[in-house]
């Protein structure tokens, strides 16, 4: 047990790279498919309804209620719909962003003013994805009635897009761990 106590302690900066890694892999994957049409339309009611990223679609919250299309089915006038609101333009330069910020993050391995960027970026976007718990409504199991004595529904109950959004706060925090590393490792350069 003392063994394994003395690997832990000592084993610190393999595990924040093994979080640089891990912030990597969840971005460009994330970021990938956001160029595939499913992923964009998944968006779409985190980015009509907040008020700080509305503005970059044509078409106005709860319109889009009417176009979504199932994952993995595609309706022609859905996509019809999407592509006039903008969504899959926006998707793909969100998608390149997430990608560039996920490498970023990564590069902290070897360059620690990068990764510094990668990781104040990584707590910025996990900080604006957390906004959309208090601007989406479908992140919180809607009332379909139903007359179990007690239904679950609205808040604190988080619906499949709710318990999505919510993981960011441990994307959040790892963004924070890998930018004060590479804080650190700056400030032992300079001193």
């Amino acid at each position: 047990m003392n063994k394994l106590i003395i690997i832990l302690a000592n084993s610190q900066r393999q595990f924040i790279n093994l979080v640089r890694i891990s912030i990597c892999i969840v971005m460009v994957w994330i970021g990938g498919l956001k160029a595939f049409q499913y992923e964009a339309d998944g968006i779409v009611p985190f980015v009509a309804n907040s008020p700080l990223m509305s503005f970059l679609y044509a078409k106005d919250a709860p319109e889009y209620n009417q176009y979504k299309n199932p994952e993995g089915k595609t309706v022609q006038k859905n996509i019809d719909w999407h592509t006039e609101n903008g969504t899959y333009i926006f998707a793909y330069g969100l998608g390149l962003v997430i990608v560039i910020i996920g490498i970023l993050t990564l590069l902290g391995i070897w360059f620690h003013k990068i990764g510094l960027i990668g990781g104040l970026l990584t707590f910025g976007m996990s900080l604006v994805t957390l906004t959309f718990l208090i601007t989406t409504p479908e992140v919180y199991v809607p009332n379909l009635g139903g007359d179990f004595p007690t239904p679950h529904f609205g808040f604190p109950y988080l619906s499949g897009a709710g318990r999505l959004v919510i993981k960011d706060v441990i994307m959040m925090s790892a963004g924070l761990i890998c930018a004060s590393d590479c804080a650190k490792r700056y400030l032992g350069k300079i001193n």
